[in-house]
């Protein structure tokens, strides 16, 4: 990964996709594995052996109450909110489930790990979370794990053997198909964008990233990528960085990619305060409520996401599941209440389903 030692990072590829000489690798060294071109293209998923982490003298819990605390990246934004309405409603259903949501105001990692701690040791039966980073969150999981404590993942993965499960809302490489086959349709074969992400060691959006150039390079060869920028999950600053790429690369600029739910609505607002809407294509993923006064009025046509209230509702399931003992290594499904049974995918991933693009003929269907 390319950085600088200011905020203003990213990677430049002069030359286009198709003659870049080094993968934008997402701080890490998976494999990416891009879709078909075509319409529809899904992957064939290998069953992998189970590679998730297991707790250390766990109680039997089978049928019985437990207490669960979610620790997203950040409270205070809509799309954790719609996560958090989704866990409550899994545990009204199930009606066996106590879950609160409690974490940084900030993605801040320092800060999750605290909470993640303090809740350790004031002793739940389970906890929840979406890491800011996969590597550095990995200790106090494992922590978790040593006190006989369940750990579910959702959004953002950690380490496999730190977490039993992850809840994955889209594979990676259909999120990197849908958000790049929707800007080539808006800004043509050889169009140029860039991209705002909140940082480079966020997880899920780091992996998005690599497959969405990975999939660029095999089937849109001859769009441009100009640069990438970090946004801290920060509004004003998501605003300032888009603004920013509007000015300094003018009229070659076509769109803008946001991976996170303020870089979206925030770069719309940057293309809408310049009078660019119609000239500067705006794909990104966020929930519908805060992209809908964009969509009405033309200046972003496309946005890419799963429904977050779902993936709530799909890690309190889960978590339900494990402590139930109904949720094994080896498993293949795992029934998830309303949602139905869920496939199991690489190794111990729970997977939701395909992503979902929001536009002008459906978005006033959805509230969140």
């Amino acid at each position: 990964m390319l950085k600088t030692a200011t905020t203003v990072a990213g990677l430049c590829l002069v030359a286009g996709l198709a003659q870049a000489a080094d993968r934008w690798d997402g701080a890490d060294e998976l494999a990416v594995n891009p879709l078909g071109c075509e319409a529809g293209a899904t992957a064939t998923v290998t069953p992998k052996p189970y590679d998730g982490g297991a707790p250390t003298g766990a109680k039997d819990l089978a049928g019985k109450e437990i207490t669960l605390v979610d620790v997203p990246k950040l409270i205070g934004i809509g799309y954790f909110a719609a996560t958090t309405q989704g866990m409550q409603e899994a545990a009204k259903e199930l009606g066996n489930v106590n879950v609160k949501t409690d974490g940084p105001t900030e993605a801040n990692i320092d800060d999750q790990i605290t909470f993640l701690d303090n809740f350790i040791t004031q002793g739940v039966d389970g906890l929840l979370f979406a890491a800011n980073d996969p590597v550095a969150i990995a200790p106090v999981l494992k922590k978790a794990l040593g006190q006989g404590i369940h750990v579910v993942g959702y959004d953002a993965n950690s380490q496999p053997d730190a977490r039993e499960w992850f809840v994955n809302q889209a594979e990676f490489n259909g999120i990197g198909k849908s958000m790049v086959d929707a800007m080539a349709a808006e800004i043509g074969e050889d169009g140029s964008f860039a991209i705002v992400t909140s940082t480079f060691t966020t997880p899920n959006q780091a992996r998005w990233i690599a497959e969405m150039q990975a999939y660029a390079e095999k089937c849109h060869p001859n769009m441009k990528w100009l640069e990438t920028v970090e946004a801290q999950e920060d509004n004003i600053l998501s605003f300032n960085q888009a603004t920013t790429l509007l000015n300094k690369y003018g009229d070659e600029l076509k769109g803008l990619f946001g991976m996170t739910s303020v870089a979206t609505p925030a770069s719309a607002e940057a293309v809408t305060q310049a009078q660019l809407c119609g000239k500067v294509a705006v794909v990104g993923l966020a929930t519908p409520n805060a992209m809908k006064p964009y969509v009405a009025a033309d200046c972003v046509k496309s946005v890419v996401l799963w429904n977050p209230v779902d993936l709530g509702y799909a890690a309190v399931q889960v978590m339900r599941a494990v402590a139930d003992g109904k949720l094994q290594a080896g498993a293949t499904e795992v029934e998830a209440g309303r949602l139905g049974k869920l496939p199991i995918v690489n190794g111990s991933e729970v997977l939701l389903g395909a992503p979902f693009i929001y536009s002008k003929s459906n978005i006033d269907q959805f509230d969140f």
